[in-house]
């Protein structure tokens, strides 16, 4: 990881950041517990005796005479145990026994937050072992759900446990280091909302603490020993036991998610050979699930309980046979099928990065890809991305392609893929790269972003740099254009540019450079 920088700006987001998780705990308390009277509190034994502070609705007029499909649902990070009440009850009314419990670490639950360790995994088991005891469970028909922390322990556990029939992971991880240190790089907001929402509702085990501490102060020697801890917590590192096991896999996460970006669960949908869905909408972690959290309608919650009505009960209602891959476009107009996650582009148009051009490092050019949470969420409500005026960005800091203007509108829709030849003048830097839909006065709406960090390189020596950005659905109007922005600073990263580094793009006539851009058919 070597020496990187952070910015105040991105200390100050992350506690904003911590705020507002810890505000929606406020909310969330009282509001579920005033509808869910009949809610039954209980300690359940965990891994090593650990206790699990849980809750349990059952349908009403249960008797015990006969058993009903269970849900287990494990908490969000830093939520406390009420958290799904609202969504329990009217999962219990629809005949379902449904248990929430606070995972190990979080508020009145025992031990030290594990990050979906192997005693976390343990956990899930013995929750289920102690519902089948104590409820009118039935063993054949058991499933998992969660929203964020509670998605990748349910996916974890569903590797684990083959009594698990059925997975809605919302707003997940299916690969950990894929998510907070992509391209190499340490998101450090997501980081930061991540540590301290942990501070203000849990206890941080010694090893999380330090892998949080390595990851701050970019500590080279550590990587791999981080990127291990990572994998161990990954559900794509035990894919082969899901797909062994079984379990029926909802996933369902948002384009601008910018704690697990959309790009890892599209890579996991793929390597699924069970009974999967993939959902991806507008908004930022967890938002496109929030007002289901209440009660309230919700697309995301309504395709949970159609997933386990078929597959833990059986019901015929159709979920099996439609597109399994659906999306809903950043710009609007609802719902679109696919019948897998290749089929979301049904082209791709390169832009030529022609020429050569020289950026100097260490300065934000004004290209940035917002704020964690409040970016995405002003996109998801308002349609309103970050922005960027291209003319006025200071070429000294920030390299700039843009194609011509396009006739017909251009329908952006997977994973966009920058291609260049990249010389250094130091071993160890960073770079962003921004593709932004170019208005007429140019006016630049943000459509994707990815940072890219390299270690060990030959100062002034040319290597390849291929960079995924972050999967979106965008449509870029009729007449405007396409631009590829790269800088080197952005507050979501840690940069890792010694000062006064300077980077070198260069397009080979034998290798030229290039960003594709996925587009749905016309």
């Amino acid at each position: 990881m070597g020496h990187g920088r952070t910015t105040p700006r991105a200390c100050a987001a992350g506690a904003v950041s911590a705020a507002l998780v810890a505000g929606a705990v406020i909310g969330l308390a009282p509001a579920a517990q005033a509808t869910t009277p009949g809610v039954r509190f209980v300690d359940i034994a965990g891994d090593g005796g650990t206790v699990l502070k849980a809750n349990v609705v059952t349908p009403a007029g249960a008797d015990g005479s006969h058993t009903y499909p269970l849900i287990v649902l494990p908490t969000s990070w830093g939520l406390p145990q009420v958290e799904y009440l609202a969504q329990a009850q009217q999962l219990a009314d629809s005949g379902y026994v449904v248990l929430s419990y606070n995972v190990r670490g979080f508020w009145q639950s025992g031990g030290e937050i594990e990050v979906a360790g192997p005693p976390d995994v343990a956990d899930a088991s013995k929750v289920i072992d102690w519902a089948l005891a104590n409820t009118p469970a039935d063993p054949r028909h058991v499933g998992m759900a969660g929203v964020s922390y509670g998605a990748g322990i349910s996916l974890l556990a569903a590797a684990h446990d083959q009594r698990i029939k059925a997975v809605a992971a919302l707003s997940g991880w299916a690969d950990l280091v894929g998510s907070i240190y992509s391209g190499r790089t340490q998101h450090v907001q997501a980081m930061a909302v991540l540590d301290g929402s942990a501070t203000l509702t849990g206890r941080e085990s010694p090893e999380l603490r330090q892998v949080f501490d390595d990851l701050y102060s970019s500590r080279l020697s550590k990587e791999q020993e981080m990127i291990d801890w990572g994998r161990k917590r990954s559900a794509v590192t035990y894919v082969d036991q899901l797909n062994r096991n079984g379990a029926a896999v909802m996933l369902a996460n948002a384009w601008g998610d910018t704690v697990f970006p959309a790009n890892q669960y599209a890579d996991f949908y793929q390597k699924l050979t069970v009974p999967k869905r993939l959902e991806l909408r507008p908004g930022d972690h967890a938002t496109a699930e929030l007002t289901g959290l209440f009660g309230l309608p919700n697309d995301v919650w309504t395709d949970t309980e159609r997933w386990f009505d078929h597959y833990l009960k059986g019901a015929d209602n159709g979920v099996d046979h439609e597109q399994p891959v659906r999306l809903e476009s950043r710009s609007g107009g609802g719902y679109e099928g696919y019948p897998d996650w290749k089929s979301v582009a049904a082209t791709r148009r390169k832009i030529a990065l022609a020429g050569s051009t020289t950026i100097r490092a260490n300065v934000d050019s004004g290209a940035d890809g917002g704020i964690v949470f409040l970016s995405s969420v002003l996109d998801q409500v308002a349609q309103l991305p970050p922005v960027a005026s291209l003319p006025l960005l200071p070429r000294r800091w920030a390299a700039v392609w843009q194609s011509e203007r396009y006739a017909d509108a251009q329908r952006v829709r997977g994973t966009a893929q920058l291609h260049t030849t990249l010389t250094p003048t130091a071993e160890s830097g960073t770079l962003v790269a921004y593709l932004y839909d170019v208005g007429p006065l140019g006016l630049g709406k943000l459509i994707s972003n990815a940072p890219y960090t390299w270690h060990g390189r030959t100062p002034g020596e040319p290597f390849d740099v291929d960079l995924d950005l972050f999967s979106t659905a965008y449509d870029v109007p009729a007449g405007h254009r396409l631009a590829l922005v790269v800088d080197t600073v952005d507050p979501l990263y840690i940069e890792h540019n010694p000062s006064g580094a300077q980077l070198t793009f260069s397009s080979p006539a034998d290798d030229p450079s290039y960003v594709s851009v996925p587009l749905r058919e016309q």
